[in-house]
């Protein structure tokens, strides 16, 4: 029997984790032109940015009942215990749909426990939080202290996001029309936060994409608690160049401990386009956590 902390795909979580840590990710479904691709194992971030980019037509789906229950099973089936964080409710069904798996896969093994946590985040907004609780486990951090850290990191864990390009955000029903065309005229980029209820939300607009990049790291010392003695995430489509100057602001102004470094894949990419950049750090620290954090 074990205690295993799994999640998925849209996590966003690089995959120098997943191999250190042995972390099983669920992956999304994406379908382009008809045809089925799993996010991060049949199609990856450079291939699917090209395939974007050539205007093909891109559908994502949350991970299915059925698809869930298979990658349950094998855990009742030894007797493990599972805690899963998975990608908001405020943007994907895809907590309802792991909970009905949950309840199929207990009728075969009624003593199967699983801790399933709607993280209200999204990208290495909870990927962030996977990592900081494998580390936790890793130092020896109880289950039951384990779990408590998974609620507080998640309605701690704070998203600062902007896209240089509207054109995905307004394909996708994320952004009106109006706001589209006066951002396109007059170079307004969105600065996107997660609300309370884990929903993409345009906090505030700002004019041209250098001027968008300065004030999401901004963010970061306005809503940061003790950063410098946190690891952060940074994520990045296609602009590198703006993500490497992001990682060099951060380390110069907050003195944050570390940089989790994450790709956008499909999931969040799809809706995004190739230009979206974020920033994701916790609100608020708790000192009963920190001595697993090292």
């Amino acid at each position: 029997m074990a205690f295993c902390i799994i999640t998925d795909s849209a996590s966003d979580i690089p995959d120098d984790i997943k191999q250190k840590y042995n972390l099983y990710v669920m992956p999304t479904l994406v379908t382009i032109n008809g045809v089925d691709y799993f996010d991060g194992e049949s199609i990856f971030p450079d291939e699917f940015y090209k395939i974007q980019a050539d205007g093909n037509d891109i559908k994502t789906y949350h991970i299915t009942q059925s698809m869930f229950e298979i990658s349950f099973r094998p855990y009742a089936c030894r007797g493990d215990e599972v805690l899963y964080i998975c990608f908001s409710t405020g943007v994907a069904d895809t907590f309802y749909a792991a909970n009905q798996a949950y309840d199929r896969v207990r009728e075969e093994y009624p003593d199967f426990k699983m801790t399933i946590i709607d993280s209200k985040c999204a990208s290495v907004g909870y990927g962030l939080i996977v990592e900081r609780l494998l580390r936790m486990q890793k130092n020896g951090a109880s289950k039951a202290l384990i779990i408590e850290a998974a609620y507080f990191f998640c309605e701690h864990m704070e998203h600062a996001v902007t896209v240089s390009e509207l054109d995905y955000l307004f394909r996708g029903g994320r952004l009106k029309q109006a706001p589209f065309l006066l951002g396109s005229i007059f170079d307004i980029k969105p600065i996107i936060i997660m609300d309370e209820k884990g929903a993409l939300k345009v906090s505030e607009k700002v004019r041209g994409w250098e001027n968008a990049q300065k004030r999401i790291i901004k963010m970061v010392g306005e809503k940061g608690k003790n950063l410098e003695n946190q690891v952060i995430s940074v994520c990045y489509g296609r602009e590198k160049e703006a993500f490497d100057y992001i990682i060099e602001q951060l380390q110069k102004k907050y003195h944050v401990r570390g940089i989790l470094k994450g790709r956008v894949g499909c999931a969040i990419g799809a809706h995004t386009g190739p230009s979206i950049l974020g920033i994701v750090f916790l609100n608020e620290t708790n000192d009963k956590f920190e001595p697993y954090l090292i």
